[in-house]
């Protein structure tokens, strides 16, 4: 059974139109400026993302990129070297930027807006004289949207009146957020007045424990009101994810079954094929834990088990989310031990492609004790959701691509069927597809047609790409809309940040003091075996990757 509209027409099975995206007004005028414009994510995510909202009529025309980066460059250099990769990007898709029978499609047209708007500017981000010079560009762009000739108008970067709405993008390593934040503080960037505001987006990490999440967040919150802060993560650009309020709020029989006596535990999934591939300093230092956990994994627990909020409202929806990290139980060392389980992945074939052992990856120590994989038994403390464990697991170098919320329900009462050949009913299952693919599935017990009275399990399947002409995109485009229209709705407070550190904190704290072991699993499979028995001590089982 699938979950796609069908309308009948003569007696015949007739597909409607897809639905398309509702369209939002553009965004208001403002110049976004990029630190570590020359990395992976600028190229890969951002601009992808930015071109997308312009394809969607989404940016407005006084809508201005500045590149910020160390290499010296040119504006046009700049603009070339984003050009291929976006053409990279987007030649899965093909089309976008093809000129078929001499006709340049609309697609390349409004990359040639965005282009035109992109401008650059080699700084070195410990020098304060970078910041007056950024003022000032952004200054004489606001003028005519042109750069000015050095020399021309003595601008400061303190003329606010001249630099209306700016976001500032930290796309930089996080050892350089505290210098970067002050010395625009320092400059004056960040002073709003009635002429424009000041908002900075935050990539994670946000700390690496809960101290030093604390001590960022006080360093942001000295010169910045909570409200121009925008604390970015990706997962929560996702459709499916953006779903879950919707399907529990406002559909009336999914909300009254969402609670510790209908609902018998959840499954919360994040698996990766790729390993650590460019990123081994950076990850080996980090860790599966720290990398995923309080941030991704904890958004999407909190969307899954957040009371209903009073209204939409930024405040509202992320005060319910923070009463929920809040919430999980903290382990004390041996239960981090038991409940736990970090595993390395080994040499192994992922979708057919041979991996390396991962002390053996570039810029990875050779004695290296970091986790590739975590999976954890956590427990919320609250009435809703008392005595109903939630299984977290994320890794690398995995048998696929799959991130997903599971809901199992309990089984019901067996004594009605007990003459039927089955032991026992399944459980029926909800399950969330974040990625690849987005939508919501569910399964059922069914009568097999015949005279005898026989049960089979049947699925429901709804997909977006049935119903919505959802097109590719980075999950990065609503996000960067919502910031620049104020919402942060779907961005994470200091509080929701600090409360998921604080419930990892403890499991940190453990593994340091030697409680818990490495388990190997081998690249391409399920996981550790450690994994599979922190559930089946439970009597249940993780669903299958594949």
């Amino acid at each position: 059974m699938t979950g796609k509209p069908v309308a009948r027409k003569n007696g015949r099975a007739v597909s409607p139109p897809l639905i398309d995206h509702v369209a939002a007004p553009p965004a208001p005028p403002c110049t976004l400026v990029i630190f570590g414009a020359s990395g992976d994510l600028t190229h890969r995510l951002l601009m992808p993302a930015l071109y997308n909202l312009a394809r969607a009529g989404s940016l407005d025309p006084g809508f201005r990129v500045i590149g910020v980066s160390r290499s010296p460059m040119t504006d046009e250099q700049f603009r070339e070297d984003l050009t291929t990769s976006i053409k990279k990007c987007f030649a899965e898709t093909g089309g976008a930027f093809d000129v078929q029978d001499g006709h340049v499609t609309v697609e390349k047209n409004q990359w040639a807006f965005l282009r035109d708007h992109i401008h650059y500017l080699a700084a070195d981000l410990g020098d304060p004289n970078s910041y007056v010079d950024l003022g000032n560009l952004i200054a004489s762009l606001n003028d005519n949207g042109t750069k000015k000739k050095a020399g021309d108008g003595d601008r400061a970067a303190g003329n606010q009146a001249a630099i209306g709405n700016v976001i500032f993008y930290l796309a930089i390593a996080s050892s350089l957020f505290e210098p970067t934040i002050q010395h625009l503080a320092a400059s004056q960037l960040l002073k709003q007045t009635r002429n424009g505001w000041r908002r900075l987006i935050i990539e994670k990490p946000f700390g690496h424990d809960l101290a030093s999440a604390k001590e960022l967040d006080k360093i942001i919150l000295k010169v910045l009101r909570e409200d121009q802060v925008f604390r970015m993560d990706h997962f929560l650009g996702k459709e499916t994810v953006q779903n879950i309020m919707v399907l529990r709020f406002a559909n009336g029989f999914f909300e009254p079954l969402w609670n510790r006596q209908h609902i018998d535990h959840v499954q919360i999934t994040a698996s990766e094929t790729v390993g650590v591939e460019r990123r081994g300093s950076f990850y080996d230092a980090t860790g599966a834990l720290r990398d995923m956990v309080p941030n991704h994994m904890f958004q999407l627990l909190a969307m899954c088990a957040m009371e209903a909020p009073n209204s939409f409202s930024a405040d509202a929806v992320r005060s319910e989310k923070a009463k929920v990290v809040q919430a999980i139980r903290a382990l004390p060392p041996r239960e981090a031990a038991n409940d736990t389980v970090r595993g390395r992945y080994m040499a192994g074939t992922v979708q057919g492609k041979p991996v390396k052992n991962y002390r053996e990856e570039p810029d990875v120590r050779r004695d290296s004790t970091t986790e590739t994989y975590v999976a954890m038994k956590l427990m919320i403390d609250n009435w809703r959701w008392a005595d109903v464990p939630f299984y977290v697991r994320t890794g690398k170098a995995l048998a696929t691509r799959k991130t997903e919320i599971a809901i199992r329900f309990k089984q019901v009462p067996y004594a009605l069927f007990r003459d039927l050949p089955q032991a026992t009913l399944p459980s029926n299952e909800l399950i969330l597809h974040v990625q690849p693919e987005e939508g919501v599935s569910t399964n059922f017990q069914a009568k097999v047609p015949g005279q005898q009275l026989a049960i089979s399990g049947v699925k429901m399947n709804f997909k977006y790409s049935d119903y919505f002409q959802a097109k590719p995109n980075t999950g990065y485009e609503t996000l960067i809309y919502d910031c620049m229209t104020g919402d942060a709705t779907l961005f994470q407070r200091a509080d929701n940040i600090e409360g998921g550190w604080a419930a990892v904190q403890p499991i940190l704290d453990a593994w340091h003091k030697g409680y818990g072991s490495l388990t190997d699993y081998k690249a391409g499979s399920n996981g550790p075996a450690a994994a599979d028995d922190l559930l089946a001590r439970d009597g249940r089982r993780w669903r299958d990757l594949t």
